[in-house]
């Protein structure tokens, strides 16, 4: 009864006039979606994008291989920028997060630094300065990047727990470090697990930086199979495969996101269930029992 009421008083409940008007709003979107998508297949078709020519490549086994050498390799630099990017995060928000002023300072300053930095600037400074492979300079410049804006975000969620479990666990006689790692952490990841999630959505996408420097990931295997003469530059049907590919890698991960949220519920609720059974029933006034 009161989810009803509150609704009610939030906003007036559309009549029929309005409901039918959103309708027909909704039916003039589609159409509109409708046409654009037409006119943009109407478009490939005229200027020859679906010929056999340009898509003939994809039948080779030579490129076949190339395309799944580049997504090896992009998953590769994913792989090592997410995990240095976790862990220099941690370690920035842990610096952020102290009590000494020194230290808390040094972390502010470099988190604030690798945030307001171009990822392509750190990537080519790596790359052509230190005279690195470029690998290593793709994955360095990723973590510097996105292990700055994760040590923020960690942040936040480490600040977003409610103040009275912190003062609780310290009357518990927990040290500092406990209480960071048993109660503060675990529920500051949990909150902000969607954005976690997120900055990693980014750090894949940006592994395509990678091309700019000549490794071989993904987009750069695109690259060379879009810019082949013998196939009429097949650049729309390149990006007409790789780009599914990109957005189900993204999907994936948040995919996963949500998993891990619905279990963690799952078993925040299961624990709630175990203790709210294992505690004994209070005595009722007069009972003389046990």
């Amino acid at each position: 009864m009161t989810a009803p009421a509150t609704t009610s008083a939030l906003y007036d409940v559309p009549g029929p006039h309005t409901r039918r008007r959103h309708r027909m709003y909704a039916l003039a979107g589609t159409a509109v979606l409708l046409v654009l998508l037409g006119w943009i297949v109407y478009l490939l078709i005229h200027t020859g994008q679906f010929a056999y020519r340009k898509w003939m490549p994809f039948e080779y086994k030579g490129i076949q291989e190339l395309l799944l050498n580049g997504l090896a390799g992009t998953l590769k630099a994913f792989g090592m920028a997410a995990a240095g990017s976790l862990a220099l995060g941690g370690v920035l928000a842990a610096g952020r997060l102290s009590e000494h002023r020194p230290l808390r300072w040094v972390a502010t300053l470099v988190v604030e630094f690798f945030r307001a930095m171009p990822v392509l600037v750190m990537i080519f400074f790596v790359f052509v300065a230190l005279r690195v492979q470029p690998l290593p300079a793709l994955v360095t410049g990723l973590t510097l990047y996105n292990g700055s804006v994760l040590a923020e975000v960690f942040r936040a969620g480490v600040n977003s727990v409610e103040r009275g479990q912190r003062e609780a666990a310290y009357s518990l006689g927990l040290r500092k470090t406990q209480v960071m790692m048993s109660v503060l952490v675990p529920q500051g990841v949990r909150a902000m697990l969607p954005a976690i999630i997120s900055q990693l959505v980014v750090a894949l996408k940006d592994t395509s930086l990678g091309f700019l420097i000549t490794y071989e990931e993904f987009l750069h295997a695109g690259k060379l199979i879009a810019s082949n003469l013998d196939y009429g530059l097949p650049f729309i049907p390149v990006v007409m495969v790789i780009s599914p590919i990109y957005i189900g890698m993204c999907m994936l991960l948040s995919w996963f996101a949500n998993w891990v949220a619905k279990r963690e519920r799952r078993s925040v609720k299961t624990r709630q269930v175990e203790v709210a059974a294992a505690e004994p029933a209070a005595p009722m006034p007069g009972d003389t029992r046990g």
